[in-house]
């Protein structure tokens, strides 16, 4: 089982940095809420955040929270500021990029970078610092610079909810490759509930209309009985 402890900055009182209409605490938040449903999708992965809405939490708090539980990875999600532009990520100052941490630093910093290249975003790099949640987390830690908010082309991104998706999916390739972790099996069946007919099944699941008849020749979509197991692939 593979521990991740996801930990999006600032919060409740402090927003961290603001401008162009965007609050950092609002942002980081959604990317890791993003970032923790995609892992859902993975087999063997425990998943733990540090906040899950507008909270008000010290850096000894998200720390410490990461420590008791034994996590195998720290990642702290934060937004830039201060009139730059591009993408940017962290490890502790101490620590090599042939290092543990430096080894995972690597692979989500490609991963983010390899998603965000159609939106032509500036690579500043991978890069070290003394920031306590890097210096007092117990295992591998990264905390990652998604864009400037302080910066309107970069905030122009901030707002297009697929961005945010795109460097939430790279953040999760990125711990894919460092941990090995293995996507769970997609469904084959579909049990039947009240009310449910094939059409709306095909909607709400991106499936194109027909198919569920072609799939299931022996059931009559008219007489759709609850618990009923259908073939979806």
């Amino acid at each position: 089982m593979t521990k991740i402890f996801i930990d999006p900055g600032h919060g409740g009182s402090d927003p961290g940095a603001v401008g162009n209409g965007l609050q950092e605490k609002d942002l980081t938040l959604k990317i890791a809420k993003k970032i923790h449903s995609l892992l859902k999708g993975y087999e063997n992965v425990e998943v733990k955040m540090s906040r899950t809405s507008d909270k008000s939490l010290s850096l000894d708090q998200r720390t410490d929270a990461a420590n008791s539980w034994n996590a195998d990875f720290f990642l702290s999600v934060h937004i830039n500021a201060g009139g730059g532009t591009g993408y940017e990520d962290y490890r502790y100052n101490t620590l090599a990029i042939s290092s543990r941490s430096g080894k995972i630093h690597a692979a989500v910093h490609n991963a983010i970078m390899d998603e965000l290249e159609p939106y032509n975003v500036v690579d500043r790099g991978t890069k070290t610092s003394d920031l306590h949640v890097l210096r007092e987390s117990d295992m591998a830690a990264i905390l990652t610079e998604s864009l400037f908010i302080d910066t309107r082309k970069d905030a122009n991104l901030l707002k297009n909810d697929d961005f945010l998706d795109a460097v939430a999916l790279g953040h999760v390739k990125g711990l894919e490759r460092a941990f090995n972790l293995k996507k769970k099996a997609a469904a084959t069946t579909y049990k039947i509930k009240s009310g449910d007919t094939f059409w709306d099944i095909e909607e709400r699941l991106n499936i194109k209309h027909g198919t569920l008849e072609d799939l299931n020749p022996s059931v009559d979509p008219t007489e759709l009985k609850i618990g009923q197991n259908i073939r979806i692939k």
